[in-house]
């Protein structure tokens, strides 16, 4: 079934986005975002043994969005089946490796546009740490972890050092100032991801969507002083001064330009960077030269932070 899924994905993926080209080519305006190069870090796709059934309307739709904007990249994972065969946050391992055929599957489809993280689950650790070693093998620049354990227990160390040792970041997702537990996941927040940072110097963690909901100033404090912290500004939420607040807190040489689901909300926050009183080099950091600098060299094609094209 795992390679049938991969393949169909891919295949309507590849053909969305060979008819999105050509109606942009077609109408010949300019991208929203302008001509500098832009990686979004948190994107997601879906596939037919998801539980959405307009899964492929839902992968064009992200491509369309992406090339109106002008996204040069989506570095995206696959939760597993998406809670359809095993829950989202506490995949079977059998989940975990059938989305990441998938996304792998879309990467090798979309080379020009598409970067994939490995997903792995810590309550099976062996597994995770194969899962990694088989993703980098497929091309994967990174590591996703959702919310199968707090961030701080001890099962997610060997999964953090794997990925210190290979250069890969790990993008975690975070609740902003988790006050209470939640049924079907283990959510961390970002007090909880700092102590797991600490532990691991030498690994980059992505704090995952700062405006998708909760007390965003919390995880400010939280990670200010952890170097090795960087936060991707996807999410639903876009208050005024949350990016103010942000560069206050991290400067931008830590933050990331993200969309997570609502990519209309990423292209607001993309516009407000332009009147948060950075100067060029800056925005150019936040949209693209700190995703360089995080993920291996080479990952997003010619693209370097010397000006290379995308």
């Amino acid at each position: 079934m795992t390679e049938t899924v991969a393949a169909r994905t891919a295949a309507a993926a590849r053909a969305a986005y060979d008819a999105v080209r050509e109606a942009e080519s077609a109408r010949g305006a300019p991208t929203l975002a302008g001509p500098a190069p832009l990686i979004d870090v948190h994107a997601h796709f879906y596939h037919p043994a998801s539980p959405r059934a307009e899964w492929a309307a839902v992968n064009a739709a992200r491509l369309r969005a992406g090339e109106r904007i002008g996204i040069s990249w989506h570095v995206a994972s696959i939760l597993g089946t998406w809670g359809l065969e095993s829950p989202t946050y506490f995949a079977s391992p059998a989940d975990v490796t059938l989305g990441n055929d998938v996304m792998f599957a879309l990467q090798r489809a979309l080379p020009d546009r598409v970067r994939s993280y490995v997903h792995v689950g810590p309550n099976a650790p062996a597994h995770a740490l194969a899962e990694i070693d088989r993703g980098v093998a497929a091309g994967a620049i990174g590591v996703k972890l959702a919310a199968g354990r707090r961030a701080d227990d001890p099962l997610l160390d060997p999964i953090a050092e794997r990925a210190g040792a290979g250069g890969l970041p790990i993008l975690h997702h975070v609740w902003q100032w988790r006050r209470r537990d939640w049924p079907m996941q283990e959510a961390s927040d970002g007090v909880e991801l700092a102590r797991l940072a600490a532990r691991h110097p030498r690994t980059t963690f992505i704090l995952a969507h700062v405006g998708g909901g909760g007390d965003y100033m919390h995880t400010y404090h939280a990670v200010a002083d952890v170097p090795n912290v960087v936060m991707d500004l996807s999410g639903s939420g876009v208050d005024r001064g949350m990016l103010d607040a942000a560069i206050a807190a991290v400067g931008p040489r830590r933050l990331l330009w993200a969309c997570d689901v609502t990519i209309e909300t990423g292209l607001a926050k993309l516009r407000a960077l332009d009147h948060a009183g950075l100067d060029a080099e800056a925005i150019a950091d936040v949209r693209w030269r700190n995703a360089v600098r995080l993920f291996p060299p080479g990952s997003f094609g010619g693209l370097t932070v010397d000006g290379g094209a995308p």
